[in-house]
């Protein structure tokens, strides 16, 4: 985790957060990251308790991964690793803010941000190029 990095909150202040999440009736809740510093987005995904709990407890952001239905702590197999500085919730409980210290790209296209797609011209356009290729980053 960066030194400069808050303190990982107590035991109590993370069990009150986890209580007012509003998780889905699949125990999930969404999840959007954004560089804290520039205000980037970079991607969104999904928490379920675990992924939440252990999100706080380690300062690392981790997230339920659908497809594998399994823990996904971000960067474990591309390095990109995001680092929690600040977790909000939004007014109805159901979808959460993660302020991170993105290393490398977010995306698994190799973008820094998985919102990389716009309507120019009546044509869905990519807007940035991968810093990355795929390949590199997962082996692929």
């Amino acid at each position: 985790m960066p030194s400069d990095a808050p303190a990982a909150p107590s035991p109590a202040a993370r069990h009150l957060l986890i209580e007012a999440v509003r998780f889905d009736r699949e125990g999930l809740v969404a999840c959007i990251a954004q560089q804290h510093d520039t205000g980037e987005v970079l991607m969104m995904a999904w928490m379920n308790r675990a992924a939440l709990e252990e999100t706080l407890a380690t300062g690392r952001v981790t997230y339920w991964s659908r497809s594998r239905q399994a823990l996904w702590r971000k960067g474990e197999s591309s390095g990109q690793v995001q680092h929690l500085r600040d977790l909000r919730l939004d007014c109805d409980g159901d979808t959460l803010l993660a302020l991170v210290e993105q290393t490398g790209v977010a995306c698994h296209t190799g973008r820094r941000s998985c919102f990389y797609r716009a309507l120019r011209d009546d044509a869905l356009v990519p807007l940035t190029a991968p810093e990355v290729e795929p390949e590199a980053l997962y082996g692929r």
